[in-house]
């Protein structure tokens, strides 16, 4: 039976930066929904690196070869973004154990305030379950190698936010 509307899933993260873990769950999305909306939300615990306009552009060269994914930035409830969407999924990445608890009580409390949107928990390929934009942005910013970890753009993007810090470190007695 074709439907007659496309179904969409978001993918709300603050992506500080996307990471090739991210891109898999993307396609892994794609395998299920018709659209994704790679979500990009402002943090007020962490202090990003990019900000949402460059974190957004990031994600756009990152997905250009994707059809049926899309960027966006939101700054309300994720359920009401959702829901303004026609979302009927939110997508959530598991790479631990260690990640379900948060993720599980983000999902009850998502319910709790919009019964209409489910929770989808995907599980990155195996090669990326040990991959966070933290321990990418810890490893950029001695000079380490990003390589294949993260899309070219953003590989670029972390050289040259992180250059200056570089050098300054190199120089110290």
């Amino acid at each position: 039976m074709k439907r007659s509307h496309n179904v969409i899933a978001i993918y709300p993260g603050t992506f500080d930066p996307i990471t090739n873990g991210h891109i898999d769950l993307v396609r892994r999305t794609l395998k299920i929904f018709d659209e994704v909306v790679i979500a990009v939300a402002p943090s007020q615990k962490k202090q990003p690196l990019f900000s949402v306009e460059e974190r957004i552009a990031l994600i756009r060269k990152s997905i250009t070869h994707i059809k049926g994914a899309k960027a966006d930035a939101f700054s309300s409830l994720l359920v009401d973004y959702a829901r303004d969407r026609k979302s009927v999924a939110i997508i959530r990445g598991l790479r631990a154990v260690s990640d379900f608890e948060y993720e599980l009580q983000m999902a009850l409390m998502n319910r709790r305030l919009n019964a209409n949107i489910e929770a989808v928990f995907l599980m990155p390929s195996e090669e990326y379950t040990f991959l966070s934009s933290t321990l990418v942005k810890e490893v950029a910013s001695f000079g380490g190698s990003v390589k294949g970890l993260v899309p070219e753009a953003v590989e670029r993007a972390l050289k040259g936010k992180f250059r200056n810090t570089t050098a300054r470190r190199l120089k110290r007695p």
